[in-house]
């Protein structure tokens, strides 16, 4: 029986700019630039050799120096406590939690146009309450996809076997191409609805093409002509990273 070798990781500095480099088994070199800080990451593949690498760091350098700042100025949100009167997101729309002292199941409401209610059983903590939030931002995302997955799927002409929401760091949406499974990150439901569905035809087409290549953004195009547009609207609070290849 064998087993996968482990990625090889190295460091390089170019231009006072320290890369981190990973070398995987993957066809592709991929480089990204992670907050906090700009982090700059490079997964090389293992036939590529460190000149090559570094050449392509090189010829990217404005572009992760653009990138680093745009994290440096970005505005940072405070730690979030759970608390009355902070500012949380549903569909784009900013609202303020209002928390309730509720012996019966948790549950949340929204309440007009700017607030957003939480019940809580009496002496919940933080990570509870955060829980009962994240649990209906789970069950508002799961009612939109439904609908949306069966217009989208007839209209791209394809058919994913499952689809699921989960927690992810640095993507809004994954597609496991040989089992036709789709993920969506639980942020989306605090995005414009046109965010989702800009990302959930993005992974329904990578059943069609698996590469970021020339046909897959013809096909986007062709299902969602204005998806720059959504594109836009998705990037203007960054999720996690940025990459210079999706």
């Amino acid at each position: 029986m064998t087993t996968a070798a482990l990625p090889k990781t190295n460091h390089i500095t170019i231009a006072g700019i320290r890369v981190e480099i990973v070398r995987k088994d993957i066809k592709n070199l991929h480089l990204g630039v992670y907050p906090p800080n700009g982090r700059v990451r490079v997964a090389a593949p293992l036939v590529l050799s460190d000149e090559a690498v570094r050449l392509a760091v090189i010829e990217k350098l404005a572009w992760i120096k653009k990138h680093k700042a745009r994290f440096k100025d970005q505005p940072r949100q405070s730690q979030r406590e759970m608390v009355n009167g902070e500012s949380h997101y549903f569909l784009g729309q900013r609202y303020r939690l209002r928390v309730h002292e509720h012996v019966g199941s948790p549950k949340v409401a929204l309440r007009g146009i700017a607030t957003i209610d939480l019940f809580a059983r009496p002496g919940a903590s933080q990570e509870q309450r955060e829980a009962i939030l994240l649990g209906w931002y789970r069950e508002q995302l799961k009612a939109l996809l439904s609908p949306l997955l069966e217009k989208w799927q007839a209209v791209i002409g394809v058919q994913a076997s499952s689809w699921g929401i989960k927690k992810m760091r640095t993507k809004w949406g994954s597609c496991s191409i040989k089992a036709r499974r789709i993920w969506l990150n639980l942020e989306l439901a605090k995005r414009p609805v046109q965010c989702l569905e800009y990302v959930l035809v993005h992974e329904l087409v990578h059943l069609l093409e698996r590469h970021h290549n020339e046909r897959f953004m013809g096909l986007i195009a062709q299902f969602m002509p204005q998806w720059r547009q959504y594109r836009a609207l998705l990037k203007e609070v960054p999720l996690g990273h940025e990459d210079w290849n999706c």
